[in-house]
C-alpha cells in the first residue's frame, strides 16, 4: 500500500535544502587548501571537469532515482531489486557515522561564536585552540576527560537537529533551510568583499589563483578534484535520494541538479577568495610568510581566522562583529548539513519499517549524542582524524562507484 508522504511545498525550498546539505564546514577550508596544494588556479580545470563528468550526472541520477522510487535509499534500492537493498543500508551508515563527529565540530563553531564577543582566544589562538579549548592529549587512547564546554555545546546541537528534523520535510527542514541558506549566501558575499578590499589581499590570492600547469599532468591532482566533488556535493550517502523522494511528480530534476551542484561550487570558490585574501592581509600585517598563516583543515577556521579577526582594521567591536558573523555562518552551514544526514537515516528507516518519526529521531539523537561525547574528550581530535580519514577517503568513493555502476548500467539497461 502506498503511504502518503510529506512533500516540499516549493521548488525554492527543495533547492535551498539541497544546497544547505552540500554546503558545509568543509567548504570553508577543504576546497581552498586543496586548490592551494594542487596547482592553484590550474586546479580549477580538473575541478570543473570533475563537476561536469561526475558531479552533475550523479546528482541528476540520484534525484531521478529517489523521485522515481518515491523512497529513501533502502526502499529505493529494494524497489530496484531486493538483492541491492544492502547498498541502501551501506549508504545510510556513512551519514550516521559522520554526524556523530560532525556535530562536535559544529559545537566548536557555537563556542567560538560566543568567544568572538570578547575575542577570548587572546594573543595566541593556536595555543588557545589546542590547549585551553580542546585540551588535546598525547593520542587516541589518552582520553583526558570530557571538555565540559564542548560537551554542553554538542548537546545543544543535537537538540537543534532533533527539533528541526522531527518536524518533517515541509514543517522543519524546508522552513529552516529557507532561512539558513540565504543567510549563508549573504554572509559569504560579505566575507569576500571584506577580504578582497583588505590591504595585502592580493598577496594571499596569488597563492590561491596563480596557476602551476605542470600539476595538470599529475594523476593525484585529478584524484583530488574528483574526491572534492564527491565529498562536497554529499553524493552517494543517501541524502539526495531521500530529499528527491519528497519532490512533486512534475519536478525539473535536471535543472535542480545543475543549480545545486554549481551553487555549491560557487561557495567553494567564494570561500577560496574570502579565506586567502584575509590570510594574505594577516600574514603581511604580522610580518610572517604566508605559509605560516595557511593552516589547512579546521585550523584555518579556529586558529588562522581568529588571528586574522583580531588584526582587522577598525575598532574592537567591529572585529568582534565580523567574528560573530563568521562563526554564525559556520554554525548554520554545519546544521544545514547535519540535518540532511539525519534525514537520510530517518527517511530510509521510516520508509522501510513505518517507524514513528519523532520516536526514531529521539532515540537516534540520544544514542548519537552519547557517541559524540567521545569526540568531546581530550582525545577527540585524534579519534576524529582516524574516523574522518576512513570515511572521507574510502567509504564515500567506494559507494559512489557502486552506485554509478548499479544505477547507471543495471537500472539503465533494465528499465
Amino acid at each position: 500500500m502506498e503511504e502518503r508522504r510529506d512533500q516540499w511545498t516549493s521548488r525554492s525550498g527543495f533547492i535551498f535544502a539541497t544546497i544547505g546539505a552540500a554546503v558545509g564546514l568543509g567548504n570553508f577550508w577543504r576546497f581552498p587548501f586543496m586548490a592551494y596544494q594542487n596547482g592553484g588556479g590550474a586546479f580549477l580545470l580538473p575541478y570543473f571537469v570533475a563537476l561536469l563528468t561526475a558531479g552533475v550526472p550523479l546528482m541528476i541520477l540520484e534525484f531521478g532515482f529517489g523521485h522515481k522510487m518515491r523512497g529513501a535509499a533502502i526502499t529505493a534500492f529494494k524497489k530496484l531489486s531486493r538483492k541491492y537493498e544492502w547498498i541502501g543500508w551501506w549508504q545510510i551508515t556513512v551519514p550516521v557515522v559522520v554526524v556523530t563527529f560532525y556535530s562536535v565540530i559544529i559545537s566548536w563553531s557555537l563556542r567560538y561564536l560566543i568567544f568572538s564577543f570578547t575575542q577570548a582566544w587572546g594573543e595566541d589562538p593556536g595555543t588557545f585552540f589546542s590547549g585551553d579549548f580542546l585540551g588535546i592529549t598525547s593520542g587516541p587512547l589518552d582520553l583526558g576527560g570530557l571538555r565540559w564546554g564542548i560537551f554542553a555545546a554538542v548537546a545543544l546541537i543535537w537538540l537543534a537537529n532533533y527539533y528541526i528534523s522531527a518536524q518533517g520535510i515541509s514543517g522543519g527542514i524546508e522552513k529552516a533551510c529557507k532561512f539558513m541558506t540565504p543567510f549563508l549566501v549573504i554572509a559569504m558575499i560579505i566575507f569576500v568583499i571584506r577580504g578582497v578590499t583588505l590591504p595585502g589581499a592580493t598577496y594571499g590570492l596569488n597563492y590561491f589563483l596563480n596557476p602551476d600547469f605542470s600539476k595538470i599532468m599529475d594523476p593525484s591532482v585529478w584524484v583530488a578534484a574528483y574526491s572534492q566533488v564527491f565529498f562536497s556535493t554529499t553524493l552517494a550517502v543517501g541524502v539526495m535520494i531521500a530529499y528527491a523522494s519528497y519532490l512533486p511528480e512534475d519536478s525539473d530534476l535536471a535543472n535542480n541538479a545543475f543549480i545545486t551542484v554549481f551553487s555549491n561550487s560557487s561557495f567553494d570558490l567564494m570561500a577560496g577568495f574570502a579565506v586567502f585574501s584575509t590570510l594574505g592581509y594577516a600574514a603581511l600585517k604580522a610580518g610572517v610568510p604566508f605559509e605560516e598563516m595557511a593552516v589547512a583543515g579546521p585550523g584555518v577556521a579556529f586558529v588562522a581566522f581568529p588571528k586574522a579577526i583580531s588584526m582587522l582594521p577598525g575598532p574592537f567591536w567591529l572585529q568582534s562583529l565580523f567574528g560573530v558573523l563568521f562563526f554564525a555562518a559556520l554554525l548554520l552551514a554545519g546544521i544545514s548539513s547535519s540535518i540532511s544526514m539525519m534525514e537520510a537515516f530517518a527517511s530510509a528507516v521510516i520508509d522501510r519499517f513505518g517507524t514513528d518519526r519523532k520516536k526514531l529521531l529521539g532515540w537516534f539523537s540520544v544514542i548519537g549524542f552519547l557517541f559524540s561525547s567521545l569526540f568531546a574528550t581530550g582525545a577527540g581530535v585524534h579519534i576524529l582524524d582516524i574516523v574522518d580519514h576512513f570515511v572521507g577517503s574510502y567509504a564515500i568513493a567506494i559507494l559512489g562507484l557502486v552506485e554509478a555502476i548499479v544505477l547507471g548500467y543495471i537500472m539503465g539497461t533494465a528499465r
